[in-house]
């Protein structure tokens, strides 16, 4: 009977992930080193990827920032839009049961 695997690797199985050799300055790896140590992710992989995610979201949110404020550019608002608005505003506010 073959032994099972360690803890470590039952871990990692079922998503399986690929190596990719990079270096860090020193600085770099002390500050992942402290945001290990704060509990910011188990590893400085796990930290890394997650630094990762973060940069992808605040780049797709930047994207669509940019694409709406170009929409507004295109065809910006006009002073019946802006009646319009209030007019919904004051009677959503006017809707609630305060």
């Amino acid at each position: 009977m073959a032994p099972l695997p360690s803890r470590y690797t039952l871990g990692i199985l079922p998503r399986m992930t690929t190596p990719v050799p990079t270096r860090f300055t020193d600085e770099e790896l002390a500050l992942i080193d402290e945001l290990v140590a704060e509990g910011i992710g188990d590893s400085r992989s796990a930290v890394i990827r997650r630094g990762v995610h973060h940069l992808a979201d605040a780049v797709r949110r930047s994207q669509i920032g940019a694409a709406i404020a170009q929409s507004y550019r295109e065809q910006p608002q006009s002073s019946e839009d802006d009646a319009l608005a209030m007019a919904n505003a004051i009677a959503m506010t006017e809707a609630e049961p305060w």
